[in-house]
């Protein structure tokens, strides 16, 4: 059976391997690792090269100890900006934001990535013109990701009905259609007409699930495990999906065609990849 986390977080400094073996025995099989904000190096380099390259080395390391199947998605972190524009200035930040989406739609073209991201805006208020920019630098990755044909998975705000809309406006008028917009960390807004029609990527606690999967299936679970030794477990632990994908079917709550469709149909048609 195949089991899919839509996004998950490693780092080396964390348990990292530990923590795919807890996600395999527990009947993973599949996951998305996400880039993990590096801000520290990106603000001494100016640069995203050695922060995704740091990324891109741990697929083959998980893959030479561990039979599970990896896809790696980066992308400029959004608060990093904050913090580039405080220390270079509005006119540097956005260009080193700009390059890093550049380098993230060459490594999906050289099929090292699956998608751009997580990119986005700020998940917390910020002044009007910081988030003018961050709309900004959002449309800009869109429009790269549709040039080579990926999708965008993406961190914002909490997510609402309203913030679908503007999100997939925002695409449009990008060029990029709605499902390959990835809203991360999603509530259970299932429905086209709660989500219109991005692809939803659940926070896999048991509440949220059971309600979503009372509304369908075109959904994603994801835990959004950070691997941070100082919040061990945060966001949800790497067990947590296999877990709970079990425990519902064996309950009835899920059904077969349900996890068909979430672990299996919806990543390969949002990714465009194959899971065996």
């Amino acid at each position: 059976m195949i089991i899919f986390d839509n996004h998950l977080h490693l780092r080396r400094d964390g348990r990292f391997l530990e923590a795919v073996k807890d996600f395999k025995r527990t009947g993973g099989t599949h996951f998305i690792l996400c880039q993990y904000p590096m801000t520290e190096l990106v603000l001494r380099e100016k640069s995203y090269m050695s922060c995704f390259m740091e990324t891109l080395k741990m697929p083959d390391m998980i893959r030479s100890k561990i039979d599970v199947g990896v896809f790696v998605t980066v992308g400029p972190y959004p608060v990093d900006y904050l913090m580039l524009r405080k220390k270079f200035g509005r006119e540097k930040a956005v260009d080193i934001m700009k390059k890093g989406m550049d380098l993230a739609a060459k490594l999906c073209e050289e099929q090292k990535c699956v998608a751009i991201g997580e990119i986005g805006r700020p998940h917390f208020p910020v002044e009007r013109d910081v988030l003018e920019d961050s709309n900004m630098l959002l449309r800009y990755g869109m429009e790269i990701a549709c040039d080579v044909d990926v999708p965008v998975v993406l961190h914002t705000e909490t997510t609402t009905p309203e913030q679908c809309r503007e999100l997939v406006e925002l695409g449009k008028k990008a060029g990029l259609s709605s499902d390959k917009i990835v809203k991360h960390f999603s509530p259970p807004l299932i429905t086209k007409e709660e989500n219109h029609g991005l692809m939803p990527s659940v926070l896999a606690s048991k509440k949220n699930i059971v309600e979503a999967l009372g509304k369908g299936f075109r959904f994603m679970m994801e835990t959004d495990y950070i691997d941070d030794p100082q919040r061990p477990g945060a966001v949800l632990g790497p067990k947590t999906i296999p877990r709970l994908t079990k425990k519902l079917l064996a309950m009835g709550v899920m059904s077969e065609e349900q996890a068909y469709h979430i672990h299996i149909k919806n990543p390969e048609r949002t990714y465009a990849i194959v899971l065996e």
